[in-house]
């Protein structure tokens, strides 16, 4: 799951995004909030954490400027800690939920999976399922022929992408936009290494092949076929 942090606290922004990224999140931060309603816009995100106090814009309007715009990611604003009008306000605007500060971290990321178990059809127990490999973000598991597969968190999320958008052909660099953050530098052939990684856990270990390559456009997803 990719998520935007709209904070200009860089602290509180830094470590949102360090224990965010260790909980399996792909996670971008913008520190202002004339950046934050350009990231919402121009990318893709399964949730957005917004603060209300933000240089340039604050953090009401951006929501209202994406309602507007029809964006419908669901967003979590930060607010006062006795801001009642504050949170109300945020309600009003379009936010889907909010959370005063100082906030609790466990609190914020139950928060955060609660409104991604809403947004997914509003089932919370959606689960993906490709021939007999199966994956569940609510639980974290990977299975095949119902044998659990031990996946990395980034495994995890590269092979949840997959599924999310099975028998469609997906490009290196929407691997990378979704997975990674908007930040990364290093070399774009790291897609490469964690096909080839779950390649190895998902497939070759079950004699099957589900993960293909269409050589000059990208990667995609099908029922498994046995390797003769």
């Amino acid at each position: 799951m990719r998520v935007l942090v709209v904070e200009d606290e860089k602290k509180i922004a830094s470590a949102l995004k360090r224990g965010l990224t260790a909980e399996g999140f792909t996670v971008d931060v913008a520190n202002n909030g004339v950046e934050g309603l350009w990231s919402a816009t121009e990318n893709e995100y399964d949730a957005i954490i917004l603060d209300i106090l933000l240089p340039q814009m604050n953090g009401f309007v951006v929501c209202a400027k994406l309602r507007e715009r029809g964006i419908w990611t669901p967003i979590l604003m930060l607010t006062a800690k006795h801001g009642e009008f504050d949170q109300a306000e945020a309600l009003d605007t379009g936010a889907d939920d909010y959370l005063t500060k100082p906030f609790s971290y466990v609190v914020l990321v139950a928060r955060l999976r609660a409104l991604l178990r809403r947004s997914m059809r509003d089932d919370p127990n959606t689960k993906y399922e490709v021939g007999d490999l199966g994956l569940d973000p609510r639980t974290h598991r990977a299975t095949r022929s119902g044998v659990e597969i031990l996946l990395t968190a980034r495994e995890f999320t590269v092979l949840e992408y997959l599924m999310r958008n099975a028998d469609k052909v997906v490009s290196k660099r929407e691997i990378l936009d979704n997975i990674w953050d908007i930040d990364f530098g290093g070399d774009p052939n790291i897609v490469e290494v964690y096909i080839r990684r779950l390649r190895n856990k998902i497939d070759e270990a079950f004699d099957c092949k589900s993960i293909e390559t269409v050589r000059g456009v990208g990667y995609r997803i099908v029922g498994q076929t046995a390797v003769l």
